[in-house]
């Protein structure tokens, strides 16, 4: 089962970063495996350092800027309890983890993370139609480069409505942010195109 949070993971020299990851989760949620692209933070931090953490969360703005390299200020955390990494203070529940392996052969890294901690903060909010759909744009918009303009164009529209009929002011500035950053994208991707035509 894939599970999508939050991972905080940190570079050699303890610079945080924080990223959306649907990691492959057991249900006992004593182990799980990512699969960061070597391109990302997260794959670089966890070859230099090979400790996080991952985080259930309910702030889907929150996931929504991480995905797009467009937090504007580092989240509070705190220290984690048995690895050296930092928690996120607004996280549900969270999950301390050991880099046990990375298999990078692939541009699709596989890395298997063993958990050494875990804990609650607070109840979840829950998720309505608005944060699901939040959490799927997001998900296209980190491969806006990957896929067709026309699929991801008829994918927002169709996460839309549900944005429109359910949301709160969170949901909806988040949906805003990831249409604004999609639309952007794919018309640099156009002219780039246009460009080399």
């Amino acid at each position: 089962m894939i599970l999508e949070g939050v991972v905080t993971s940190q570079n050699a020299m303890g610079e945080l970063n924080v990223a959306p990851m649907g990691p492959i989760v057991e249900p006992d949620m004593r182990r799980f495996v990512l699969r960061p692209f070597q391109t990302s933070t997260t794959y670089r931090n966890l070859k230099q350092h090979p400790f996080g953490v991952l985080h259930v969360v309910d702030d889907v703005l929150l996931l929504a800027r991480a995905a797009i390299g467009q937090l504007t200020e580092t989240p509070a955390t705190f220290p984690a309890l048995r690895v050296p990494g930092r928690v996120l203070t607004d996280a549900c529940r969270w999950f301390e983890f050991r880099v046990e392996s990375i298999d990078d052969s692939d541009e699709r890294t596989r890395i298997e993370a063993v958990v050494e901690h875990s804990g609650r903060l607070r109840d979840s909010f829950g998720f309505n139609r608005a944060k699901h759909a939040v959490i799927e744009a997001a998900i296209l918009a980190t491969r806006v480069h990957l896929l067709p303009p026309d699929e991801i164009i008829e994918q927002f529209v169709h996460l839309q409505t549900a944005v429109e009929k359910t949301a709160g002011p969170g949901e909806l500035t988040a949906f805003i942010l990831l249409d604004d950053y999609v639309h952007r994208k794919l018309e640099a991707r156009k002219q780039s195109a246009e460009g080399e035509a």
